[in-house]
């Protein structure tokens, strides 16, 4: 009875991963990459690269893009407010059928260049949970149910799990150095890989379980906004109306949560008589941030209403939300997440490589295509994303701002390079399955470094610059791990090149 529920788990690992591996792959991928989305952000957008002063702004830099979205009869209005990850401000609205974002120095209030990309926040983020389709959200979360899966099975299946923790021999065959590195990561990672993906499953209750929100309130969200978070809102007149001081509705907001600082502030219709600003207080220092917002009059900047705490299931979820998007200040378990996000990446790898490994030869014999499709799989979505994210940021360091291809700007074509180039490495795999890691992994080595070195010819900002000014660490921690992703790349080709000579003298 035991091996045969062994046997089944077995099955079910070997297949869930097989079948949606790739998809896991990216999605660990533009996970782990966004935990330093802001960072990606500042090496994407020279711009931005600003020094935070303790000089006080002014929030009232913010009313001509607010003026500007209520010309427009935008739907909203929202603003982001400086801090240490991010010290430009943003605001952002919609016109007609397309998005604006308004970059602003918060010490003169000028406003910056548009970026001309999407960067980490706009694009790798957001590809980290829903692939930027339109099934994107139910795709991911049937990844999240398979990983879970995995997870289980894969300590059931290896019985002897921890101790082949302690297990690890490079000087075996690739077969058994592959296996052992899996297990290790597998170990190593377990707790975080589990909750990391339980967690991304509940952020999103409200798209995977919509019916009983509908059920509860008869098909009222507001009704559910208003009683589970909250949310103060009220109809709108339809005549036009002034806006008060940002700067006294700020310093409201301030004195109400004893001095700490917003993070942002939102306004549903802008330019309406009957608008109202919510103000959000910062709570850098919370795991699952501040559910403090206060409700001003836009009109007057009266004081409507102040939300300081959730219902307690909700705020057991946003405080499970909290530890997977480790917004909070705390540098140490930032890169804690990167290195076990990493290991879930090369745990899935592994996993392809082992199956691969153990079948190849088999498969070969007996005439079956299975391991050539899986291997072309393998590489396109290990390799190959990575190739296709180093092409997303050499592509935004060579292309000049206000670049337009066929009718597209600059940020819609950093895109279609990262997708093209995406489709062109699965391509390559299939056409040269002999060669294709070796190349692909050259290619990698490739573009690290180039992206490395256009960042300094576009901007000045080399590593010894970028170390020597505070403001531009996160630039430099961004070289760094490219010129670690170029050198890994190069040991793997030698590593590649090694046993291919190995294996000829064999």
């Amino acid at each position: 009875m035991e091996t045969s529920f062994r046997t089944s788990m077995d099955w079910l690992h070997t297949w869930a991963g097989i079948i949606l591996g790739g998809l896991l792959f990216a999605i660990f991928w533009m996970g782990t990459l966004s935990v330093f989305d802001r960072e990606i952000d500042r090496w994407m957008m020279p711009m931005t690269r600003l020094a935070m002063t303790d000089k006080t702004f002014s929030v009232e830099a913010l009313r001509p893009s607010y003026e500007a979205a209520a010309a427009a009869k935008a739907p909203s209005w929202f603003a982001i407010l400086p801090t240490e990850r991010e010290p430009a401000i943003q605001a952002m609205w919609r016109e007609s059928s397309r998005s604006v974002l308004r970059l602003i120095d918060p010490e003169t209030g000028a406003a910056l260049p548009d970026s001309g990309t999407w960067a980490g926040t706009g694009f790798l983020y957001p590809f980290h949970y829903m692939l930027h389709v339109k099934l994107g959200y139910w795709a991911v979360g049937v990844a999240a149910m398979a990983m879970l899966a995995l997870c289980v099975s894969g300590v059931v299946i290896h019985r002897k799990v921890f101790t082949d923790f302690f297990t690890f021999r490079v000087d075996r065959q690739p077969r058994r150095l592959i296996l052992d590195l899996h297990n290790v990561t597998g170990v190593l990672g377990l707790p975080f890989h589990f909750a990391i993906t339980l967690s991304g499953v509940v952020i999103f209750y409200a798209v995977y379980f919509p019916g009983t929100i509908d059920f509860a309130y008869h098909c009222e969200p507001r009704a559910f906004a208003r009683e589970a978070y909250g949310v103060y809102q009220r109809p709108t007149v339809g005549t036009p109306g002034e806006l008060a001081s940002l700067d006294a509705m700020t310093a409201h907001a301030r004195r109400l949560w004893d001095g700490e600082t917003q993070r942002y502030l939102f306004v549903r219709n802008p330019g309406d008589a009957a608008a109202v600003v919510q103000v959000a207080r910062h709570g850098a220092h919370r795991v699952s941030g501040s559910n403090d917002v206060a409700y001003f009059d836009a009109s007057t900047g009266a004081l409507l209403h102040q939300r300081a705490a959730l219902q307690p299931i909700l705020g057991a979820q946003r405080f499970i939300a909290g530890l997977h998007l480790i917004q909070f200040r705390h540098w140490s378990l930032r890169w804690i997440y990167f290195g076990l996000g990493l290991t879930g990446c090369v745990l899935i790898a592994t996993g392809y490589f082992f199956w691969l490994e153990s079948r190849k030869k088999r498969h070969e014999r007996l005439g079956r295509r299975g391991v050539r499709l899986v291997e072309g799989l393998t590489v396109g979505s290990v390799s190959g994303i990575v190739i296709a994210t180093l092409a997303f940021f050499v592509a935004n360091r060579m292309l000049p701002l206000g670049t337009t291809v066929l009718g597209e700007d600059r940020a819609a074509v950093e895109i279609w390079i990262f997708y093209l180039v995406w489709l062109a490495a699965f391509a390559h795999a299939w056409l040269r399955p002999g060669r294709a890691w070796i190349e692909q992994c050259e290619a990698i080595a490739a573009l690290a470094a180039a992206a490395v070195a256009l960042n300094w010819i576009t901007t000045g900002d080399h590593l010894a610059r970028s170390f020597a000014h505070r403001h531009l660490w996160s630039v430099a921690g961004m070289d760094v791990l490219l010129l670690l992703c170029a050198v890994v790349a190069s040991a793997i080709v030698m590593r590649l090149h090694r046993n291919r000579l190995v294996h000829a003298l064999l």
